[in-house]
């Protein structure tokens, strides 16, 4: 039973993020428009200030992925209309449907990032000296930043649809985390070892793990709502 059971959780899941992905390839007008946005910002400022320096660079990168969390994760609960949480409510355990969610803004979050990364290369160069260290750096802040909008997505969602809830809740959560992403990426742009850069990934790590943690006690009671 125990196994059926996993396997029919499994098969819900994996369903569930399908479902979210397909509704993002139908609505392609939203992926466009983000992936407008991350073009047009980076040819402004190739525009405006050429290929800047490495701390301009980097500080540019990761206030365009923030913006483009914002834009891509707040749709993640508010565009499920509140009738269809009625439905979902009735054939799925709610920390399913979170997880569902959460991975599905990841991987949406991610090919953001790497497409940002390749437009930043091509247009405003790579002032990178470690290259492998600061892409996966890249990755795990998509991870981050998805992990916070989401959990704020599904909190605006449930109350009433207000995405201005998101702003403001999301402020005290998302600074730490930016400021630990530039720290890390600073380090990544020198070419020697900085002491202490594991001790604060591990505390970028931990957060995120908190957070989904926090998500899934916290998440069965919006449901309920």
């Amino acid at each position: 039973m125990a196994i059926f059971g996993a396997a029919m959780a499994t098969s819900t899941f994996l369903t569930l993020v399908k479902k979210d992905l397909l509704m993002e390839w139908r609505q392609k007008h939203s992926l466009f428009g983000v992936l407008l946005y991350v073009g047009a910002t980076v040819f402004v400022v190739y525009s405006m200030n050429g290929q800047p320096e490495a701390r301009v660079w980097n500080a540019l990168f990761w206030l365009t992925q923030l913006f483009v969390a914002v834009n891509s994760m707040a749709k993640s609960f508010l565009q499920e209309h509140p009738h269809r949480f009625r439905y979902y409510f009735t054939i799925v355990r709610p920390a399913t449907f979170l997880l569902a969610k959460l991975t599905y803004s990841s991987l949406l979050m991610i090919v953001m990032s790497v497409i940002s990364l390749l437009l930043y290369y091509v247009m405003l160069g790579w002032p990178v000296s470690q290259g492998g260290l600061f892409v996966m750096l890249a990755v795990t802040g998509s991870l981050s930043l998805s992990v916070v909008f989401t959990f704020l997505s599904a909190i605006a969602a449930r109350a009433q649809q207000n995405a201005s809830l998101m702003a403001i809740l999301g402020f005290p959560l998302v600074t730490p985390i930016l400021m630990i992403l530039s720290k890390l990426a600073t380090s990544a742009l020198q070419p020697v070892y900085m002491p202490g850069w594991w001790g604060l990934a591990l505390v970028l790590v931990a957060m995120d793990i908190l957070i989904v943690f926090l998500g899934l006690i916290l998440f069965p009671f919006l449901w309920q709502e």
